[in-house]
């Protein structure tokens, strides 16, 4: 049974009976004998045997097989634009051009300054340092030069779209980084020789020229990384949603005037409108910010689904447990899913709620007419009822029978029932296995035949006349 608008907050409900379960009991209504002047009125039924389940509700959504979002390598402009809004694409297909002509300054810039740093290693060079205080003053300039580019070419290799791409640049910028501080290193020891009178000045210029040359090969393949990632390549099959190119009168993201000002890129005229939409999309000479969403490619060709579990009920949830799920957008329809794993990080939110998440296979589902219900898109909500246990054939009662509570003369742990005997209220022990919405599963202390108070339990007293 689900919920005609799901919960978007983590929610708990212990369980359910399933719909073709026995009907466990059979009701009465009698009146009080308590001698009150409004006499309270109780029900009451037969134990009889029946099937529960325990089901755990949680928020869900519905999630594509993959996506990935292509920012954009650099500021400028779109020159080629390959593909259009809504259109399927295959992993490693053009998607668009990039003409930046920053991006290609900066390359021009980074292989220059790795010319002149070959040009201080070569045995031709004359050394500019004349004393071990200037190759240590250029030393420490050197660091600091290296530190800066070293952090730009990290910058420009976060920004590659390629997820193979960009880890390979990520990890050359890395060891590249890591051999210039163990050469940086071996030219201090260098310099503390030639101070001490042990080493050749020479030798500790070459050493710090061969050093700054690792820093201005990794620049120039960081920025060379930037200037090929301007083809800009779908790094995912599946279907393309272009980014918006703003509004106003303006082909720009949101903020890209001031990431362009004064970079020399000129602002072409507003993007295309797309009339479905009803709002621009990126278009052939939109000008586009470095960083900003260039297009959104999604694989749903498989689907699945994750759901926010809180705390006290996730112990229960375990891969293979079953589920029903209800799709916001898909009035009627009954979908199913099996739980495949669940996170072990735990999500707080902003009210204290802490939850985990779990996720689950996609199985289908059946519309209201009984035919196969349409597929639900990526992103849609959805609310999650897992099956996390199932008896069949036990002995059951209604929920409003088992009173726990410890002001009767009983433990607060304690599970206990009013069974009608003689026709007088009479406290019963007994031991609650699945613990159902509606019925609990009883596995000790009642059999099936005997009568029990199945509404106004709370309100009877011991050796009350019920009958």
């Amino acid at each position: 049974m689900h919920p005609s608008s799901p919960r978007r907050a983590p929610s708990r409900r212990p369980a359910r009976v399933l719909p073709a379960a026995a009907v466990g009991v059979a009701v009465l209504l009698v009146a009080g004998c308590g001698g009150d002047e409004d006499e309270a009125s109780f029900t009451t039924g037969t134990v009889a045997r029946g099937d529960v389940e325990q089901v755990v509700d949680a928020p869900g959504q519905v999630q594509p097989r993959a996506s990935a979002v292509v920012p954009a390598p650099a500021s400028g402009t779109v020159a080629t634009l390959a593909v259009s809004d809504g259109q399927e694409v295959q992993a490693g297909q053009v998607l668009m051009t990039i003409d930046s002509p920053s991006a290609v300054q900066a390359l021009e810039a980074a292989e220059a300054a790795d010319r002149d740093a070959a040009r201080s290693t070569s045995p031709s060079s004359s050394s500019s340092a004349r004393s071990a205080a200037q190759l240590a003053a250029q030393q420490k300039k050197a660091a600091a030069d290296a530190q800066a580019r070293f952090d730009e070419a990290q910058r420009q290799a976060q920004a590659i779209a390629d997820p193979a791409a960009q880890a390979a640049a990520l990890a050359a910028v890395q060891s590249s980084r890591t051999q210039y501080q163990l050469l940086s290193a071996q030219t201090q020891a260098l310099v503390d020789q030639v101070n001490a009178g042990l080493g050749n000045l020479d030798t500790a210029v070459a050493s710090l020229g061969t050093a700054q040359r690792v820093q201005t090969r990794a620049a120039v393949q960081a920025a060379r990384a930037t200037v090929d990632a301007l083809t800009v390549v779908a790094p995912i099959s599946g279907k393309v949603s272009l980014g918006s190119s703003g509004g106003g009168g303006s082909s720009l993201p949101a903020g890209a005037e001031q990431l362009l000002a004064g970079s020399g890129v000129s602002l072409p005229a507003a993007g295309a409108q797309d009339p479905a939409a009803g709002s621009p999309v990126l278009a052939q000479g939109a000008a586009v910010a470095q960083g900003s969403t260039l297009v959104s490619v999604v694989d749903a060709s498989t689907l699945s689904l994750t759901a926010d579990v809180d705390e006290t009920d996730v112990l229960q949830v375990r891969p293979g447990v079953g589920a029903e799920v209800a799709v916001d957008a898909v009035d009627g329809a009954t979908y199913r899913a099996t739980v495949t794993g669940v996170d072990p990080t735990a999500r707080t939110a902003s009210g204290g709620a802490v939850t985990y998440t779990v996720r689950l296979s996609y199985d289908g589902g059946t519309a209201a007419d009984g035919k196969p219900a349409p597929a639900p898109l990526p992103g849609m909500s959805a609310n999650v009822s897992m099956v996390v246990q199932r008896v069949q054939g036990v002995v059951e009662v209604p929920s409003a029978a088992v009173l726990r509570e410890g002001a009767q003369n009983g433990s607060p742990t304690s599970d206990t029932v009013w069974v009608v005997s003689g026709g007088t209220a009479q406290r019963r022990d007994v031991t609650v296995g699945v613990r159902g919405e509606d019925d609990v599963e009883i596995t000790a202390g009642l059999r099936g035949g005997e009568t029990v108070v199945t509404r106004g339990a709370a309100d009877v007293r011991q050796g009350q006349q019920l009958s």
